[in-house]
């Protein structure tokens, strides 16, 4: 892309999208946080400003600089990217590793972060505001709806769901076709061979309800 990037959030998230966001040669210009204790230090040598609603920074979005929110939890980036849009006009960009694997084929909203070698495939759908970890594999016909986060090394079978803000820990496996509901949580290393209501919690070989 063009333009510099301003990241918001600076925790686990921001660290991994700022390397992706290096990976591919992508200058960002700042990163944004709303703890006190991180201004005016630096993350992989990128200077952290100030809060994520400082109105003096984030005037450069639009045709100076793209953005990417990249808060901790699915509702802060959920608020963050719809102020985004109110205040700012604008719509955060995507930050994908270099290593990674999205098919020109598949369907991919906006501000989502996709980590190294993981797989977005032909056919597949993904939301917006989606955190794909590293290794992790969203097979064709699957879909991933917005603001829901695959750990590292999940795979969504061919024709799974997961739903809006759902979690699906590291290596956990969903078989082809399961559904897993909005809100819904899977623990990390379970294999879903049944659908998961939404708002549910699910863990173990075969996954069941905790």
């Amino acid at each position: 892309m063009e333009n510099p990037v301003i990241i918001l959030g600076a925790q686990a998230v921001g660290t991994a999208a700022l390397d992706a966001f290096l990976s591919n040669d992508v200058v960002v210009y700042c990163i944004l946080d709303d703890d006190p204790k991180l201004h005016n230090t630096e993350l992989l040598d990128v200077p952290v400003m100030g809060n994520t609603d400082d109105g003096e920074l984030l005037k450069l979005l639009g045709k100076k600089c793209e953005v990417f929110v990249a808060t901790e939890d699915a509702a802060s980036r959920r608020s963050l990217t719809q102020m985004l849009h109110d205040e700012y006009e604008v719509v955060p960009v995507n930050s994908i590793h270099q290593r990674s694997s999205v098919s020109v084929h598949a369907e991919i909203g906006h501000g989502n972060y996709f980590g190294a070698n993981a797989v977005i495939a032909a056919t597949a759908k993904v939301g917006a505001g989606v955190l794909v970890g590293p290794n992790a594999v969203v097979e064709g016909l699957a879909s991933v709806g917005d603001y829901a986060q695959l750990g590292s090394g999940a795979q969504v079978g061919v024709g799974a769901t997961v739903g809006a803000g759902a979690f699906i820990g590291a290596g956990a496996v969903l078989v082809a076709g399961v559904k897993v509901g909005d809100k819904a949580r899977v623990g990390a290393g379970s294999v879903v061979v049944a659908d998961v209501p939404n708002g549910q919690t699910v863990f173990g070989n075969p996954a069941v309800k905790v």
